[in-house]
């Protein structure tokens, strides 16, 4: 006879769960993570808010450890609201600060589906967008970026992929030449040609390396690729799916891309600080 892994009962004949057992364990988890939710992104009484869900777990039969987990989710949700209307307000990032202290949520575990770095980075664009330059990242060693004077790095991107356009030419419809017999060891020859020439163009990986984002200008770091653009040489701003396109204002200038992985912050990061 098999005990209930939830309510430590007799279950029956190879079972391991009451049915019921099961569908009150399994509403008590999404209770949790819906009430610190709601606190997480409103704000509201943390003591009380505990007290509700070390009640829910009891009833629930849910343990410690899973109920610290469905916190971390309940946070993350939390920050999935406050990000609906695009943008994260000085309440809600106090309310979301305020309900890690108070769980001691760890850093890690909140950034394990990069809820924790979603709030960093809208953070750091609400200070841009009221005018402040952002000072919320920590970088442990040194740049390989010349700074001028006056200048500070407001955001680092890790392994980004750069890619450059190149024009690429090929020929189409071109003869070798063909020899023509005019009469008995008399030939004439006529003239190779390469044809029609076609152009084409197609963006290239150059270099992965570092992206680094200040108050004025964009530097690339790679093994083979190095050099800065800056904000007021920028004629255009492509936003893409994973990061961002640029187009310089010179006459030989092309196209040059940046795979960061997340567009929306980039794209708003870069065009709200070239406007600083």
């Amino acid at each position: 006879m098999g005990q209930c892994i939830y309510c430590g009962k007799p279950a029956g004949f190879l079972k391991k769960t009451h049915k019921e057992c099961k569908q009150q364990h399994e509403q008590g988890k999404s209770e949790v993570i819906s009430l610190v939710g709601k606190i997480g992104a409103e704000g509201g009484d943390l003591h009380r808010l505990e007290n509700s869900i070390e009640h829910v777990a009891s009833t629930s039969f849910i343990d410690k450890d899973t109920l610290n987990s469905l916190v971390a989710s309940g946070w993350e949700r939390a920050v999935n609201i406050a990000f609906d209307d695009g943008l994260l307000s000085e309440k809600e990032e106090s309310a979301l600060s305020e309900l890690k202290e108070h769980f001691s949520l760890p850093q890690q575990i909140l950034d394990r589906n990069g809820a924790y770095s979603k709030l960093v980075k809208g953070a750091v664009l609400r200070d841009i967008m009221d005018g402040n330059l952002p000072e919320r990242i920590k970088i442990d060693g040194g740049l390989p970026f010349n700074l001028q004077k006056s200048e500070k790095v407001v955001w680092v991107f890790q392994n980004v992929n750069y890619y450059e356009e190149k024009t690429r030419t090929r020929y189409v419809g071109g003869s070798q030449g063909v020899s023509v017999r005019i009469a008995k060891g008399l030939y004439y020859r006529t003239g190779a040609f390469k044809g029609e020439r076609v152009q084409t163009s197609e963006t290239v990986h150059a270099d992965t390396g570092l992206l680094g984002v200040t108050n004025k200008h964009i530097y690339f770091a790679g093994p083979s690729k190095r050099f800065r653009i800056a904000y007021n040489k920028i004629v255009t701003f492509e936003p893409f799916s994973d990061g961002i396109g640029v187009q310089r204002d010179a006459q030989t200038a092309k196209p040059q891309s940046f795979q960061t992985g997340d567009g929306w912050f980039t794209y708003n990061l870069i065009t709200n600080l070239s406007q600083m």
